[in-house]
């Protein structure tokens, strides 16, 4: 089996991509098919004996899309492909609004007294007046072309989308008013009063300007990709024959030497012949605070090395790195997400058939039944059709969306894409990363025990050793010495003690800064701090002992805080049914005591980057609805992997590309009015699909000719313009309430 990929042209919809596997799934030889709409790339399986790239190629043209093998050296990136669909849009919209607009002004000047010249009055002279309309419409409908070819060809495929919705609609108005104009040929001069063509190129543009918005907001994922990518190191210096030499990452082999400078990015994973460093792993692992490196630890590919040089081994190179590897859990994340289908498409796949089918029984019906003309019955039928055009509907989701959105934007919440807002209503469990998120993510003094002399002394001292120190914990209590203005002292013989702490000659003593090991080593009796120290474990917190003299001089403690609307936020999540978990690679002791802080019951944690993932798609296979709040790379694939992922926007880039939901503000209270906002948006849209379809509902039997069959009119054209107006009218302001809505806090 060979495994190929390829770039999809044409694509707007899932319905598309449906249309697209489905035809290369029918060929012998092939295996799978799985086309990615955000990337417009699929991945096929296929057997090259059997089946070759051209006749696949062949099928997806043959199903009306493009299609050529994917070469990275030659294709575009996904990043000019997408700025070209976007300005390709946009020009569509501009242009189609530039005859779309006097058009309107045209048809609908008159009846509201505005001037329109004589020439084009549709009284004084209705066959220009028709002409003059037809002229403009005909562009916009060549601009909107995409919306007939793809409209017509779900529609024939047997599930029709708001394409096939739109182009049956317009179609049947341009008909029926070409209709009109040949009346007017004939000397009928009131069917000037009954043309459609404003109807279909207003429709047609706006919802091109709703396709353009769709573009622009498309792919924002794959830009998480090429920014992880940018992590890796571009050089490494590998030893080999006893010389050092500068190479390509690319052409590191496994088993290479590897020196790592002071700095340097580790160029790939490896573990550590020689030295010891600090390594900074926050980009893979979402922890604030370095990690010390000796002989035999693990190092992994993008992390930062500190003050130390490092020799390590190389183990893994190229695509089986950590950070390749969290490239494809992205990838493999995204592509196996399922595109969520649209609300509006759903209800046009019953619709679309039901009114062609009440419009062909009404024309049987009149023609055979009633024996009337032929011109008559179809008169009747594409009347049907008319009163069935989309203008409500093409409103009804994007302006709650627009609004949706919009609400959200002012409170600093930010939603990639519309569809995100229809799933994350459905959200049942939200999983929190630690560091960062539930936490501040940076090192703060919490507490400082003295006992001997004053707390303000004890920090004086242990701050003018700390500020020759780079660790993160170092820098905490150098910050706390800056906040309380204490001034700080002159160090002497300053020496970093590997795994243990810090010792300097301070004041004429030797003073020892650092864990419970070393003063294990230097004999100090640690009985007085016991309590406090149990005390700041329970708390997740990291104590720091000072002695001198083998005598306890005090405790710091230092932990990453909790943010202060964390423990409101999960009390507030869980009042509204939702289980809340916390997921994170720091120890299970840690963890479980910042969970105990803020009431989550739930932990996992000591989990790796991949594990995350893991355990996202463990929640959902219970059959939860997953959200994720994370702010680290780390979080990446767990991000995309969720049916929603929110990003908080003081993380990482990465984190924020690979997230549906960005909450522009540290304060995790924010999910709460996204979740809120997601409500009621689809509240609104489900409010707003009825309005866009009861009046067409009650109108369709006038139209039919329900009326008629008693003795009364067809349906007049103008009722329908103000059906449809005021079904529109109804649609926007239903959706402006949003603006309005108190959110839930």
């Amino acid at each position: 089996m060979k495994e190929e990929t390829f770039v999809i042209d044409g694509m707007t919809c899932a319905s598309c991509v449906i249309n697209v596997e489905n035809a290369v799934k029918k060929l012998q030889g092939v295996e799978t098919a799985v086309v990615n709409l955000t990337t417009e790339k699929m991945t096929v399986d296929y057997n090259p004996d059997v089946v070759s790239e051209n006749q696949i190629e062949q099928a997806v043209a043959d199903a009306g899309y493009g299609a050529t093998v994917f070469d990275p050296s030659t294709a575009k990136s996904q990043a000019e492909r997408q700025s070209e669909a976007t300005q390709n849009m946009w020009h569509k919209f501009l242009w189609s609004a530039v005859f779309a607009l006097p058009l309107l002004y045209l048809s609908m000047g008159s009846m509201m007294g505005l001037w329109v010249p004589d020439i084009v009055n549709m009284s004084l002279h209705p066959m220009i007046y028709g002409l003059v309309q037809l002229v403009l419409t005909l562009p916009v409908m060549h601009f909107g072309r995409r919306f007939y070819i793809n409209g017509f060809r779900t529609l024939f495929k047997g599930h029709p989308n708001m394409d096939a919705l739109v182009a049956l609609a317009t179609s049947a108005a341009f008909l029926y008013s070409l209709y009109g104009i040949y009346h007017i040929a004939l000397g009928h001069a009131h069917h000037a009063h009954e043309l459609y063509f404003e109807s279909v190129a207003v429709i047609l543009t706006l919802i091109t300007l709703g396709k353009y918005f769709e573009t622009l907001s498309k792919g924002r994922t794959s830009d998480a990709i090429q920014k992880l990518m940018k992590l890796s190191a571009k050089e490494a210096t590998v030893i080999r024959g006893g010389v050092e030499q500068a190479i390509p990452i690319e052409e590191v082999v496994i088993g290479d030497r590897i020196l790592v400078k002071p700095g340097e990015k580790i160029p790939v994973d490896g573990v550590v012949l020689s030295g010891h460093s600090a390594i900074d792993e926050s980009m893979l692992t979402g922890e604030s605070i370095p990690v010390e490196k000796v002989a035999d630890d693990k190092v992994y590919g993008a992390s930062i090395n500190g003050a130390g040089a490092l020799t390590i081994q190389a183990e893994k190179v190229g695509d089986e790195t950590l950070l390749a590897q969290i490239i494809k859990l992205v990838e493999d994340a995204q592509q196996i997400k399922a595109p969520i289908a649209k609300i509006a498409d759903r209800v046009a796949g019953v619709f679309v058939p039901t009114v062609i089918a009440i419009a062909l029984v009404s024309a049987l019906f009149w023609y055979f039944v009633m024996s009337q003309t032929f011109v008559f019955s179809m008169t009747v039928a594409i009347a049907v059709l008319v009163i069935a055009c989309p203008c409500a509907l093409g409103l009804a989701t994007p302006t709650a969306i627009m609004v949706g959105t919009g609400r959200g934007a002012e409170n600093g919440i930010l939603y990639k894409r519309g569809d995100t807002l229809e799933n994350a209503h459905h959200i049942d469990t939200i999983v929190f990363d630690k560091t960062g998120t539930i936490t501040q993510g940076k090192p703060q003094v919490v507490d400082i025990f003295a006992y001997q002399g004053t707390a303000k002394d004890l920090l004086a001292q242990v701050a003018s050793i700390e500020k020759l120190s780079e660790h993160p914990l170092s820098q905490a209590i150098v910050e706390k010495a800056s906040a309380d203005q204490v001034d700080l002292l002159e160090v002497t013989n300053f020496t970093s003690l590997i795994g243990l702490g810090l010792t300097a000659d301070l004041a004429g003593q030797i003073l020892y800064v650092g864990n419970r090991k070393l003063m294990e080593e230097q004999g100090v009796d640690l009985s007085a701090a016991e309590q406090a120290v149990q005390a700041a474990t329970e708390q997740g917190q990291t104590p720091i002992f000072i002695s001198a003299n083998a005598n306890l001089l005090g405790l710091i403690t230092v932990a990453d805080l909790v943010k202060e609307d964390s423990k409101t936020t999960v009390a507030k999540l869980q009042e509204m049914g939702i289980d809340v978990v916390m997921l994170t690679g720091d120890n299970a002791k840690t963890a479980q005591a910042i969970a105990n802080q803020v009431g989550i019951k739930t932990v996992i944690s000591e989990v790796l980057p991949d594990q995350k993932s893991q355990a996202i798609q463990n929640l959902q296979s219970q059959g939860k609805i997953v959200a994720m709040v994370g702010d680290g790379i780390n979080d990446a694939p767990a991000l995309a992997t969720a049916d929603i992922g929110i990003a908080v926007g003081s993380g990482t880039d990465i984190a924020i590309e690979s997230a549906d939901i960005i909450l522009m503000k540290p304060e995790i209270s924010d999910v709460i009015k996204a979740l809120s906002i997601s409500r009621y948006t689809i509240r609104v849209i489900k409010e707003n699909l009825f309005w866009a379809f009861i009046y067409n509902i009650l109108a369709i039997p006038v139209a039919m000719g329900l009326l008629h069959l008693f003795g009364g009119p067809l349906l007049n054209p103008m009722i329908a313009g103000l059906v449809m107006g005021f079904s529109s009218v109804s649609v926007v302001l239903n959706a402006l309430r949003l603006k309005y809505i108190k959110l839930d806090l």
